[in-house]
């Protein structure tokens, strides 16, 4: 009977070892995935250049040596990036300052990119077309652009709203208004949260980003903090990702004192001091998006 019990025992420990070798394994052979984020940007240097970040924490950047992408007869200032349902990346941008147009550049690997479309702005007495931003409405899939038109000489902004009318990107529908958000705004950057649809737009009287909200991505948009209520001091191009642990960290260009700064925020009211940009990126980059990949 001992030598049986011992054999059973002797057993059991090697098959609880096993188990044990065979979980451990597992485990080191799926490890947590990492996020992934992708910055779109231009430069101080240049106007004309596409520049990509990757980082997987959304705060330290790094980049290939050199442009992604040049458009052969415009500016690139204001890049905006999606990636698509086809799997493809698309990226929205200035063309020039005083033009009536946007432009899309597509591309399979974020390393290769080409000219996909140009869109005319069918709205009488624009001057100016800044700031275009890609929205993918999380409620029915809609991708939209949201851009500034100036119907004054690099001035009277407000927000205009397109939609892709099939998954070409190629076609849009007719500009509207975002009701709510008057002439005088600029770089217009919406996100969706619980429900709502929040925009963030630069005040052109007194350079700070305010912040609005809607029940529909169309408005109306009701100012809810105004003036430099987050303590951002002056800056435009808002952009804002989500974090793995579901907050929010914007990002802006603080033109007037050559940074590039971040803040942080759970539900988009409350936010933390602004910090730059490390990696030697403040300074350097100006307006662009990060896309979070996974």
């Amino acid at each position: 009977m001992r030598v049986r019990r011992r054999i059973h025992a002797v057993l059991l420990t090697a098959l609880l070892l096993g188990a044990g070798g065979i979980v451990s394994g597992a485990a080191q052979a799926n490890p947590a995935p990492q996020s992934e984020y992708v910055f779109t940007t231009f430069t101080y240097d240049s106007e004309s250049d596409l520049h990509i970040y990757r980082s997987s924490d959304a705060l330290n950047f790094e980049a290939p040596a050199g442009p992604a992408y040049t458009p052969s007869d415009s500016l690139l200032r204001d890049p905006s990036i999606i990636r698509h349902r086809d799997g493809r990346y698309y990226v929205v941008h200035t063309t020039g300052w005083d033009t009536t147009n946007f432009a899309i550049a597509v591309s399979n690997d974020l390393q290769s990119w080409q000219h996909l479309t140009t869109v005319s702005v069918p709205v009488a007495g624009i001057h100016n077309t800044w700031a275009p931003e890609f929205f993918v409405d999380p409620v029915n899939g809609s991708v939209n652009v949201i851009v500034s038109l100036g119907a004054e000489y690099r001035s009277s902004f407000r927000p205009y709203l397109f939609t892709a009318l099939d998954s070409s990107l190629r076609r849009w529908g007719p500009p509207a208004a975002l009701p709510g958000i008057e002439p005088n705004y600029i770089d217009t950057f919406v996100t969706y949260h619980q429900g709502e649809y929040h925009a963030f737009a630069k005040n052109e009287t007194d350079k700070r980003i305010e912040h609005a909200v809607a029940p529909r991505l169309g408005g109306p948009y009701e100012f809810v903090q105004t003036g430099d209520f987050a303590g951002w001091g002056r800056a435009e191009g808002p952009a804002i990702t989500e974090l793995p642990d579901g907050r929010y960290r914007i990002y802006m260009d603080a033109y007037t004192s050559d940074r590039f700064l971040y803040s942080d925020s759970a539900d988009l009211y409350e936010w933390t001091a602004p910090r730059e940009l490390p990696g030697g990126l403040s300074g350097f980059v100006r307006h662009g998006t990060v896309l979070r990949l996974n």
